[in-house]
Protein backbone atom coordinates (compact mmCIF):
# COMPACT_ATOMS: atom_id res chain seq x y z
CA UNK A 1 0.00 0.00 0.00
CA UNK A 2 2.95 2.36 1.05
CA UNK A 3 4.61 2.00 -2.09
CA UNK A 4 1.10 2.47 -4.49
CA UNK A 5 0.83 5.71 -2.58
CA UNK A 6 4.77 6.64 -2.97
CA UNK A 7 4.19 5.77 -6.51
CA UNK A 8 0.98 7.57 -7.35
CA UNK A 9 2.31 10.94 -5.49
CA UNK A 10 6.11 10.23 -7.62
CA UNK A 11 3.60 9.78 -10.91
CA UNK A 12 1.70 13.10 -10.05
CA UNK A 13 4.82 15.16 -9.58
CA UNK A 14 6.70 14.01 -13.14
CA UNK A 15 3.09 14.06 -14.73
CA UNK A 16 2.53 18.42 -13.19
CA UNK A 17 6.36 18.88 -14.31
CA UNK A 18 5.89 17.43 -18.12
CA UNK A 19 2.63 19.05 -18.55
CA UNK A 20 3.50 22.16 -17.13
CA UNK A 21 6.63 22.28 -19.37
CA UNK A 22 4.57 21.02 -22.56
CA UNK A 23 1.46 23.65 -21.77
CA UNK A 24 3.59 26.75 -21.20
CA UNK A 25 5.43 25.90 -24.33
CA UNK A 26 2.72 25.54 -26.49
CA UNK A 27 1.44 29.22 -25.04
CA UNK A 28 4.72 30.68 -25.49
CA UNK A 29 4.71 29.69 -29.26
CA UNK A 30 0.85 30.56 -29.38
CA UNK A 31 2.06 34.03 -27.90
CA UNK A 32 4.63 34.49 -30.40
CA UNK A 33 2.79 33.19 -33.32
CA UNK A 34 -0.22 35.57 -32.63
CA UNK A 35 2.46 38.88 -32.35
CA UNK A 36 4.52 37.84 -35.16
CA UNK A 37 0.86 37.43 -37.39
CA UNK A 38 -0.40 40.94 -36.26
CA UNK A 39 3.07 42.49 -37.48
CA UNK A 40 2.08 40.78 -40.61
CA UNK A 41 -1.66 42.65 -41.19
CA UNK A 42 -2.35 45.06 -43.54
CA UNK A 43 -2.32 48.92 -42.14
CA UNK A 44 -6.26 48.65 -43.08
CA UNK A 45 -7.03 46.40 -39.93
CA UNK A 46 -5.71 48.94 -37.95
CA UNK A 47 -7.87 51.66 -39.48
CA UNK A 48 -10.59 49.61 -38.03
CA UNK A 49 -9.76 47.69 -34.69
CA UNK A 50 -8.32 50.19 -31.69
CA UNK A 51 -4.82 49.19 -30.38
CA UNK A 52 -6.58 48.36 -26.17
CA UNK A 53 -8.55 45.30 -28.41
CA UNK A 54 -5.89 43.83 -29.47
CA UNK A 55 -3.87 44.15 -26.56
CA UNK A 56 -6.71 42.47 -24.74
CA UNK A 57 -5.98 39.52 -27.35
CA UNK A 58 -2.30 39.93 -26.57
CA UNK A 59 -2.55 39.63 -22.56
CA UNK A 60 -6.31 38.66 -21.80
CA UNK A 61 -7.20 36.00 -24.18
CA UNK A 62 -3.48 34.26 -23.66
CA UNK A 63 -4.06 34.61 -20.09
CA UNK A 64 -7.17 32.69 -19.98
CA UNK A 65 -5.99 30.15 -22.30
CA UNK A 66 -2.83 29.77 -19.84
CA UNK A 67 -5.31 29.53 -16.61
CA UNK A 68 -6.85 27.02 -18.10
CA UNK A 69 -3.73 24.94 -19.72
CA UNK A 70 -1.95 25.14 -16.18
CA UNK A 71 -4.74 24.84 -13.59
CA UNK A 72 -6.24 22.36 -15.53
CA UNK A 73 -3.84 19.72 -17.33
CA UNK A 74 -2.75 17.44 -14.43
CA UNK A 75 -6.21 17.64 -12.85
CA UNK A 76 -7.88 16.59 -16.04
CA UNK A 77 -5.07 13.62 -16.30
CA UNK A 78 -5.75 12.50 -12.61
CA UNK A 79 -9.57 12.81 -12.89
CA UNK A 80 -9.47 10.67 -15.88
CA UNK A 81 -7.27 7.72 -14.93
CA UNK A 82 -9.18 7.56 -10.63
CA UNK A 83 -12.40 8.12 -13.00
CA UNK A 84 -10.92 4.82 -15.12
CA UNK A 85 -9.63 3.04 -12.04
CA UNK A 86 -13.11 3.21 -10.27
CA UNK A 87 -15.01 2.03 -12.68
CA UNK A 88 -12.68 -1.01 -13.27
CA UNK A 89 -13.02 -1.48 -9.39
CA UNK A 90 -16.84 -1.57 -9.80
CA UNK A 91 -16.76 -3.89 -13.06
CA UNK A 92 -14.86 -6.71 -10.55
CA UNK A 93 -17.32 -6.08 -7.74
CA UNK A 94 -20.33 -6.35 -9.80
CA UNK A 95 -20.97 -5.95 -13.33
CA UNK A 96 -24.94 -4.76 -13.03
CA UNK A 97 -24.26 -2.27 -10.21
CA UNK A 98 -21.34 -0.89 -12.74
CA UNK A 99 -23.82 -0.64 -16.01
CA UNK A 100 -26.00 1.63 -13.62
CA UNK A 101 -23.43 3.53 -12.10
CA UNK A 102 -22.59 4.88 -15.93
CA UNK A 103 -25.67 5.78 -16.73
CA UNK A 104 -24.94 9.08 -14.36
CA UNK A 105 -22.02 9.77 -17.25
CA UNK A 106 -24.19 11.18 -19.80
CA UNK A 107 -26.70 12.31 -18.20
CA UNK A 108 -23.88 14.54 -16.28
CA UNK A 109 -22.49 15.25 -19.98
CA UNK A 110 -25.88 16.63 -21.05
CA UNK A 111 -25.94 18.72 -18.65
CA UNK A 112 -22.60 20.11 -18.40
CA UNK A 113 -23.30 20.82 -22.35
CA UNK A 114 -26.14 22.50 -21.44
CA UNK A 115 -25.00 24.73 -19.40
CA UNK A 116 -21.37 25.21 -21.57
CA UNK A 117 -23.97 27.14 -24.76
CA UNK A 118 -24.63 29.93 -22.35
CA UNK A 119 -21.06 29.82 -20.46
CA UNK A 120 -18.75 29.86 -23.55
CA UNK A 121 -21.34 32.78 -25.04
CA UNK A 122 -20.97 34.94 -21.43
CA UNK A 123 -17.51 34.47 -21.57
CA UNK A 124 -17.04 35.40 -24.92
CA UNK A 125 -19.18 38.72 -24.32
CA UNK A 126 -16.58 38.92 -21.56
CA UNK A 127 -13.34 38.84 -23.50
CA UNK A 128 -15.22 41.69 -25.96
CA UNK A 129 -15.89 44.03 -23.29
CA UNK A 130 -13.08 43.45 -21.68
CA UNK A 131 -11.25 44.25 -24.90
CA UNK A 132 -13.12 47.51 -25.02
CA UNK A 133 -12.38 48.46 -21.50
CA UNK A 134 -8.66 48.33 -22.68
CA UNK A 135 -9.38 51.13 -25.64
CA UNK A 136 -10.72 53.15 -23.15
CA UNK A 137 -7.76 53.27 -20.68
CA UNK A 138 -5.29 53.19 -23.53
CA UNK A 139 -6.83 55.96 -25.08
CA UNK A 140 -7.54 57.90 -21.36
CA UNK A 141 -3.72 56.96 -20.47
CA UNK A 142 -2.93 58.52 -23.94
CA UNK A 143 -4.86 61.19 -23.84
CA UNK A 144 -4.03 62.74 -20.53
CA UNK A 145 -2.96 66.45 -21.15
CA UNK A 146 -5.82 67.19 -23.79
CA UNK A 147 -8.20 65.18 -20.74
CA UNK A 148 -6.99 67.80 -18.23
CA UNK A 149 -6.46 70.75 -20.86
CA UNK A 150 -9.91 70.45 -21.16
CA UNK A 151 -11.16 69.42 -17.81
CA UNK A 152 -12.63 66.50 -18.66
CA UNK A 153 -11.61 64.02 -16.18
CA UNK A 154 -15.39 63.61 -14.93
CA UNK A 155 -16.38 62.56 -18.32
CA UNK A 156 -13.69 60.37 -18.72
CA UNK A 157 -14.11 58.91 -15.24
CA UNK A 158 -18.29 58.02 -16.60
CA UNK A 159 -17.23 56.21 -19.58
CA UNK A 160 -14.89 53.79 -18.31
CA UNK A 161 -17.20 53.55 -15.18
CA UNK A 162 -19.87 52.74 -18.35
CA UNK A 163 -17.74 50.43 -19.70
CA UNK A 164 -16.44 48.89 -15.95
CA UNK A 165 -20.33 47.90 -15.44
CA UNK A 166 -20.39 46.32 -19.08
CA UNK A 167 -17.51 44.12 -17.85
CA UNK A 168 -19.32 43.64 -14.70
CA UNK A 169 -22.90 42.37 -16.28
CA UNK A 170 -20.69 40.34 -18.74
CA UNK A 171 -19.26 38.85 -16.00
CA UNK A 172 -21.74 38.08 -13.96
CA UNK A 173 -23.64 36.57 -16.69
CA UNK A 174 -21.08 34.32 -17.27
CA UNK A 175 -19.78 33.08 -13.67
CA UNK A 176 -23.23 32.69 -13.00
CA UNK A 177 -24.31 30.01 -15.53
CA UNK A 178 -21.05 28.36 -14.50
CA UNK A 179 -21.63 28.13 -11.08
CA UNK A 180 -24.93 26.31 -11.70
CA UNK A 181 -22.65 22.83 -12.20
CA UNK A 182 -21.61 22.88 -8.64
CA UNK A 183 -25.28 22.37 -7.15
CA UNK A 184 -25.97 20.41 -10.48
CA UNK A 185 -23.44 17.91 -9.89
CA UNK A 186 -24.39 17.67 -6.22
CA UNK A 187 -27.95 16.86 -6.90
CA UNK A 188 -26.57 13.97 -9.17
CA UNK A 189 -24.72 12.68 -6.58
CA UNK A 190 -27.40 11.93 -4.12
CA UNK A 191 -29.24 10.75 -7.01
CA UNK A 192 -26.61 8.29 -7.97
CA UNK A 193 -26.23 7.00 -4.08
CA UNK A 194 -30.27 6.75 -4.27
CA UNK A 195 -30.03 4.93 -7.46
CA UNK A 196 -27.45 2.69 -6.28
CA UNK A 197 -29.11 2.13 -2.99
CA UNK A 198 -32.69 1.00 -4.49
CA UNK A 199 -31.34 -0.74 -7.11
CA UNK A 200 -28.74 -2.73 -5.05
CA UNK A 201 -31.71 -3.33 -2.19
CA UNK A 202 -33.79 -5.01 -5.36
CA UNK A 203 -30.91 -7.19 -5.85
CA UNK A 204 -30.00 -7.97 -2.92
CA UNK A 205 -33.74 -8.96 -2.35
CA UNK A 206 -33.04 -11.34 -4.74
CA UNK A 207 -30.15 -12.98 -3.41
CA UNK A 208 -27.86 -11.78 -6.39
CA UNK A 209 -25.54 -8.87 -4.22
CA UNK A 210 -25.07 -8.94 -0.71
CA UNK A 211 -25.43 -6.40 1.84
CA UNK A 212 -21.31 -5.89 1.84
CA UNK A 213 -21.48 -4.80 -1.93
CA UNK A 214 -23.80 -2.54 -1.77
CA UNK A 215 -21.98 -0.26 0.68
CA UNK A 216 -18.69 -0.81 -1.22
CA UNK A 217 -20.45 0.15 -4.51
CA UNK A 218 -22.01 3.44 -2.33
CA UNK A 219 -18.52 4.28 -1.38
CA UNK A 220 -17.09 3.80 -4.67
CA UNK A 221 -20.21 5.62 -6.12
CA UNK A 222 -19.02 8.81 -3.97
CA UNK A 223 -15.29 8.35 -5.62
CA UNK A 224 -16.88 7.91 -9.08
CA UNK A 225 -18.76 11.21 -8.73
CA UNK A 226 -15.87 13.42 -7.00
CA UNK A 227 -13.50 13.26 -10.14
CA UNK A 228 -16.71 13.91 -12.48
CA UNK A 229 -17.35 17.56 -10.38
CA UNK A 230 -13.84 18.23 -10.92
CA UNK A 231 -14.24 17.64 -14.93
CA UNK A 232 -17.44 19.74 -14.79
CA UNK A 233 -15.47 22.82 -12.96
CA UNK A 234 -12.78 22.48 -15.30
CA UNK A 235 -14.66 22.77 -18.34
CA UNK A 236 -16.00 26.19 -16.47
CA UNK A 237 -12.37 27.37 -17.12
CA UNK A 238 -11.80 25.68 -20.42
CA UNK A 239 -15.15 27.55 -21.46
CA UNK A 240 -13.11 30.90 -20.95
CA UNK A 241 -10.13 29.68 -22.65
CA UNK A 242 -12.22 28.46 -25.67
CA UNK A 243 -13.86 31.86 -25.68
CA UNK A 244 -9.85 33.98 -25.45
CA UNK A 245 -9.18 31.02 -28.28
CA UNK A 246 -12.15 31.60 -30.39
CA UNK A 247 -11.09 35.73 -30.36
CA UNK A 248 -7.12 34.64 -31.30
CA UNK A 249 -7.46 32.84 -34.30
CA UNK A 250 -10.24 35.41 -35.34
CA UNK A 251 -7.04 37.18 -35.96
CA UNK A 252 -4.72 34.56 -36.78
CA UNK A 253 -7.28 33.66 -39.93
CA UNK A 254 -6.76 37.24 -40.92
CA UNK A 255 -4.52 37.33 -44.18
CA UNK A 256 -1.16 38.94 -43.97
CA UNK A 257 -0.35 41.78 -45.92
CA UNK A 258 0.31 40.11 -49.27
CA UNK A 259 3.78 40.68 -50.12
CA UNK A 260 4.76 36.96 -52.29
CA UNK A 261 8.56 38.46 -53.60
CA UNK A 262 9.85 40.74 -50.50
CA UNK A 263 12.85 41.55 -51.95
CA UNK A 264 11.54 42.01 -55.36
CA UNK A 265 13.32 45.45 -56.80
CA UNK A 266 15.56 47.16 -58.76
CA UNK A 267 19.11 47.32 -58.15
CA UNK A 268 18.64 51.09 -58.14
CA UNK A 269 16.56 53.81 -58.22
CA UNK A 270 16.99 57.22 -59.89
CA UNK A 271 13.77 58.29 -58.69
CA UNK A 272 11.08 59.29 -61.52
CA UNK A 273 8.00 58.32 -60.19
CA UNK A 274 4.49 58.82 -61.68
CA UNK A 275 1.24 58.44 -60.65
CA UNK A 276 -1.16 57.25 -64.16
CA UNK A 277 -4.75 57.98 -63.47
CA UNK A 278 -4.70 56.72 -60.25
CA UNK A 279 -7.91 56.59 -58.14
CA UNK A 280 -8.44 55.38 -54.27
CA UNK A 281 -10.78 55.19 -51.79
CA UNK A 282 -10.73 54.23 -48.14
CA UNK A 283 -14.21 53.09 -48.38
CA UNK A 284 -15.61 51.97 -51.40
CA UNK A 285 -17.31 54.73 -53.61
CA UNK A 286 -16.05 57.53 -51.27
CA UNK A 287 -12.94 58.50 -53.39
CA UNK A 288 -9.86 60.82 -51.59
CA UNK A 289 -8.01 60.32 -54.69
CA UNK A 290 -9.71 60.63 -58.25
CA UNK A 291 -8.21 60.19 -61.46
CA UNK A 292 -4.70 61.74 -60.72
CA UNK A 293 -1.88 62.26 -62.59
CA UNK A 294 1.61 63.51 -61.49
CA UNK A 295 4.95 63.36 -63.02
CA UNK A 296 7.81 63.82 -60.70
CA UNK A 297 11.05 64.35 -62.36
CA UNK A 298 14.24 62.33 -60.83
CA UNK A 299 15.69 64.52 -58.00
CA UNK A 300 13.21 66.66 -58.20
CA UNK A 301 11.02 68.36 -54.82
CA UNK A 302 7.31 67.80 -55.17
CA UNK A 303 5.21 69.86 -52.91
CA UNK A 304 1.76 68.78 -52.36
CA UNK A 305 -0.81 71.47 -50.55
CA UNK A 306 -4.53 71.97 -50.00
CA UNK A 307 -6.32 71.94 -47.15
CA UNK A 308 -7.21 68.91 -44.54
CA UNK A 309 -8.83 66.09 -46.15
CA UNK A 310 -8.23 66.92 -49.94
CA UNK A 311 -5.94 63.48 -49.94
CA UNK A 312 -2.29 64.27 -49.88
CA UNK A 313 -1.36 61.65 -47.05
CA UNK A 314 -3.09 59.14 -49.26
CA UNK A 315 -1.14 60.14 -52.20
CA UNK A 316 2.11 58.91 -49.75
CA UNK A 317 0.39 56.15 -48.25
CA UNK A 318 -0.23 54.96 -52.06
CA UNK A 319 3.30 55.29 -52.84
CA UNK A 320 4.50 53.55 -49.69
CA UNK A 321 2.31 50.70 -50.99
CA UNK A 322 0.44 51.03 -47.39
CA UNK A 323 -2.86 50.75 -49.53
CA UNK A 324 -3.35 49.75 -52.90
CA UNK A 325 -4.91 51.96 -55.93
CA UNK A 326 -8.45 50.94 -57.05
CA UNK A 327 -7.62 52.11 -60.78
CA UNK A 328 -4.64 53.07 -62.71
CA UNK A 329 -0.70 52.64 -62.06
CA UNK A 330 2.04 54.11 -60.26
CA UNK A 331 5.34 53.69 -61.33
CA UNK A 332 8.81 54.32 -60.52
CA UNK A 333 11.33 54.69 -63.38
CA UNK A 334 8.94 53.58 -65.07
CA UNK A 335 8.34 50.19 -63.44
CA UNK A 336 5.00 49.54 -61.81
CA UNK A 337 5.18 49.56 -57.86
CA UNK A 338 2.65 46.70 -57.49
CA UNK A 339 5.82 44.84 -58.87
CA UNK A 340 7.83 45.40 -56.55
CA UNK A 341 8.16 43.58 -53.26
CA UNK A 342 6.78 45.86 -50.12
CA UNK A 343 10.09 45.66 -48.20
CA UNK A 344 11.95 46.37 -51.05
CA UNK A 345 10.10 49.37 -52.36
CA UNK A 346 9.83 50.73 -48.32
CA UNK A 347 13.75 50.09 -48.04
CA UNK A 348 14.36 52.79 -50.76
CA UNK A 349 11.63 55.08 -49.43
CA UNK A 350 12.81 57.60 -46.03
CA UNK A 351 9.71 59.09 -44.13
CA UNK A 352 9.41 62.12 -42.03
CA UNK A 353 5.91 62.12 -40.40
CA UNK A 354 4.24 64.57 -38.19
CA UNK A 355 3.71 62.63 -35.34
CA UNK A 356 7.13 60.77 -35.19
CA UNK A 357 7.70 57.80 -33.02
CA UNK A 358 10.39 56.54 -31.25
CA UNK A 359 10.67 53.87 -28.60
CA UNK A 360 11.42 54.06 -25.77
CA UNK A 361 15.08 52.55 -26.17
CA UNK A 362 18.42 54.59 -26.12
CA UNK A 363 18.66 57.47 -28.51
CA UNK A 364 21.79 55.50 -30.32
CA UNK A 365 18.98 52.34 -30.91
CA UNK A 366 16.54 54.87 -32.17
CA UNK A 367 18.89 56.33 -34.59
CA UNK A 368 20.21 52.71 -35.92
CA UNK A 369 16.71 51.90 -36.36
CA UNK A 370 16.93 53.33 -39.55
CA UNK A 371 20.01 50.77 -40.84
CA UNK A 372 19.89 47.77 -38.21
CA UNK A 373 23.91 47.42 -39.13
CA UNK A 374 25.06 51.00 -39.21
CA UNK A 375 27.99 51.35 -36.97
CA UNK A 376 27.65 54.22 -33.96
CA UNK A 377 30.27 56.41 -35.64
CA UNK A 378 27.61 56.49 -38.31
CA UNK A 379 24.73 57.07 -36.60
CA UNK A 380 26.93 59.92 -34.85
CA UNK A 381 27.67 61.00 -38.17
CA UNK A 382 24.20 61.03 -39.31
CA UNK A 383 22.88 63.12 -36.68
CA UNK A 384 25.77 65.88 -37.25
CA UNK A 385 24.38 66.04 -40.73
CA UNK A 386 20.98 66.51 -38.89
CA UNK A 387 21.84 69.33 -36.58
CA UNK A 388 20.95 66.75 -34.00
CA UNK A 389 23.96 66.02 -32.73
CA UNK A 390 24.51 68.72 -30.24
CA UNK A 391 21.47 68.70 -28.57
CA UNK A 392 22.33 64.79 -27.90
CA UNK A 393 25.29 65.36 -26.36
CA UNK A 394 23.49 67.92 -23.66
CA UNK A 395 21.15 64.76 -22.94
CA UNK A 396 22.04 63.42 -19.39
CA UNK A 397 23.57 60.29 -20.67
CA UNK A 398 24.05 61.57 -24.42
CA UNK A 399 23.67 58.96 -27.37
CA UNK A 400 22.51 56.39 -24.71
CA UNK A 401 19.93 58.01 -22.42
CA UNK A 402 17.28 56.15 -22.50
CA UNK A 403 13.63 57.62 -23.81
CA UNK A 404 10.81 57.25 -21.96
CA UNK A 405 7.45 56.33 -23.21
CA UNK A 406 6.39 58.41 -26.79
CA UNK A 407 9.82 60.15 -26.15
CA UNK A 408 8.20 62.83 -24.10
CA UNK A 409 11.41 63.34 -22.72
CA UNK A 410 12.25 65.23 -25.90
CA UNK A 411 10.66 68.43 -26.90
CA UNK A 412 8.51 67.97 -30.46
CA UNK A 413 11.47 70.00 -32.12
CA UNK A 414 13.98 67.34 -31.08
CA UNK A 415 11.57 64.14 -31.74
CA UNK A 416 11.82 65.25 -35.41
CA UNK A 417 15.70 66.20 -35.80
CA UNK A 418 16.03 62.31 -34.13
CA UNK A 419 13.65 61.32 -37.22
CA UNK A 420 15.53 62.93 -39.83
CA UNK A 421 18.30 61.44 -38.24
CA UNK A 422 17.24 58.00 -38.64
CA UNK A 423 16.09 58.76 -42.10
CA UNK A 424 19.57 59.95 -43.28
CA UNK A 425 21.22 57.33 -41.35
CA UNK A 426 18.78 54.92 -43.97
CA UNK A 427 20.01 56.47 -46.83
CA UNK A 428 16.73 56.66 -49.01
CA UNK A 429 16.11 57.13 -53.05
CA UNK A 430 13.18 58.83 -52.14
CA UNK A 431 12.13 61.05 -49.38
CA UNK A 432 8.50 61.64 -48.23
CA UNK A 433 7.72 64.54 -45.51
CA UNK A 434 4.58 64.49 -44.16
CA UNK A 435 4.10 67.79 -42.23
CA UNK A 436 7.33 67.62 -40.54
CA UNK A 437 7.90 71.09 -39.58
CA UNK A 438 4.11 71.79 -38.78
CA UNK A 439 4.61 71.40 -34.91
CA UNK A 440 7.48 73.30 -33.58
CA UNK A 441 8.82 77.00 -33.74
CA UNK A 442 10.18 79.27 -36.04
CA UNK A 443 13.68 78.95 -34.51
CA UNK A 444 13.32 75.37 -34.35
CA UNK A 445 11.87 74.95 -38.07
CA UNK A 446 14.88 76.86 -39.43
CA UNK A 447 16.99 73.78 -37.86
CA UNK A 448 14.79 71.53 -39.17
CA UNK A 449 14.69 72.90 -42.65
CA UNK A 450 18.42 73.33 -43.13
CA UNK A 451 18.78 69.58 -42.15
CA UNK A 452 15.60 68.79 -44.47
CA UNK A 453 17.62 70.34 -47.19
CA UNK A 454 20.67 68.94 -46.39
CA UNK A 455 18.54 65.69 -46.64
CA UNK A 456 16.91 66.00 -50.25
CA UNK A 457 19.48 67.14 -52.06
CA UNK A 458 20.05 64.88 -54.97
CA UNK A 459 16.59 62.90 -53.58
CA UNK A 460 13.12 62.89 -55.28
CA UNK A 461 11.33 64.22 -52.57
CA UNK A 462 7.45 64.89 -51.80
CA UNK A 463 6.33 67.39 -48.90
CA UNK A 464 3.24 68.07 -47.36
CA UNK A 465 3.38 71.54 -45.68
CA UNK A 466 0.91 73.53 -44.56
CA UNK A 467 3.94 76.48 -43.56
CA UNK A 468 3.67 77.71 -47.31
CA UNK A 469 6.73 79.50 -46.44
CA UNK A 470 8.49 75.95 -46.10
CA UNK A 471 7.92 75.21 -49.94
CA UNK A 472 8.80 77.79 -51.53
CA UNK A 473 11.76 76.34 -53.15
CA UNK A 474 10.24 73.33 -54.67
CA UNK A 475 10.25 72.28 -58.34
CA UNK A 476 6.59 72.06 -58.50
CA UNK A 477 3.55 72.76 -56.54
CA UNK A 478 0.76 70.41 -56.87
CA UNK A 479 -2.10 71.99 -55.21
CA UNK A 480 -5.34 69.54 -54.23
CA UNK A 481 -8.43 69.68 -53.39
CA UNK A 482 -11.49 66.97 -53.37
CA UNK A 483 -8.57 63.83 -54.40
CA UNK A 484 -7.78 66.25 -57.55
CA UNK A 485 -5.58 68.35 -58.59
CA UNK A 486 -6.48 71.96 -59.23
CA UNK A 487 -3.26 73.64 -59.89
CA UNK A 488 0.37 73.02 -60.54
CA UNK A 489 3.27 74.98 -60.97
CA UNK A 490 6.47 76.54 -59.19
CA UNK A 491 5.75 79.29 -55.97
CA UNK A 492 6.15 82.54 -58.16
CA UNK A 493 3.89 81.00 -60.91
CA UNK A 494 0.74 79.99 -58.80
CA UNK A 495 1.21 83.12 -57.22
CA UNK A 496 0.99 85.15 -60.13
CA UNK A 497 -1.83 83.22 -61.52
CA UNK A 498 -3.71 84.59 -58.06
CA UNK A 499 -5.92 81.03 -57.84
CA UNK A 500 -6.36 78.69 -55.13
CA UNK A 501 -2.48 79.04 -53.92
CA UNK A 502 -2.45 82.23 -54.20
CA UNK A 503 -5.43 82.70 -51.99
CA UNK A 504 -3.95 79.83 -49.72
CA UNK A 505 -0.60 81.90 -49.14
CA UNK A 506 -2.16 85.03 -48.77
CA UNK A 507 -4.26 84.15 -46.26
CA UNK A 508 -1.41 82.50 -43.79
CA UNK A 509 0.58 85.84 -44.25
CA UNK A 510 -2.71 87.83 -43.30
CA UNK A 511 -2.74 85.71 -40.38
CA UNK A 512 -6.28 83.94 -41.60
CA UNK A 513 -6.72 80.05 -41.14
CA UNK A 514 -6.23 78.20 -44.45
Amino acid sequence: MTAVYVFYNLFQLVAGWIMAKVSQTALKQLSGDLFIHIQTLPVTYFDRNPAGGLMSRLTNDIDAINQAVSQNVTSLLASVLSLVGIIVAMFLLDAWLALTSLVIIPIMFWFTQFVARYTRKGFRELQKQLGEMYSVMEESISGLKVIKAFRRNAEVIERFQNQNNKVFNASVYANSYAMLLMPLSNVLGNLFVIVIAGFGGWLALKGLVSVGVIAAFIIYGQNFIQPLRQLANMYNTIQSALAGSERIFEILDIPSEVDASPEAGPSSISGTICFDHVTFAYQKGFPVVRDMTINAEAGKTIALVGPTGAGKTSIINLLTRFYEPESGAITIDGKNIGNFGKAALRRRIGLVLQDTFLFSDTVMENIRFGRLNATDQECIHAAELAEADAFIRQLPQGYHTVLSERASNLSQGQRQLLAITRVILSDPDILILDEATSSVDTRTELRIQKALLRLMKGRTSFVIAHRLSTIRDADQVLVIDKGTIVEKGTHQELLDQQGVYFNLYMSQFKGLAI
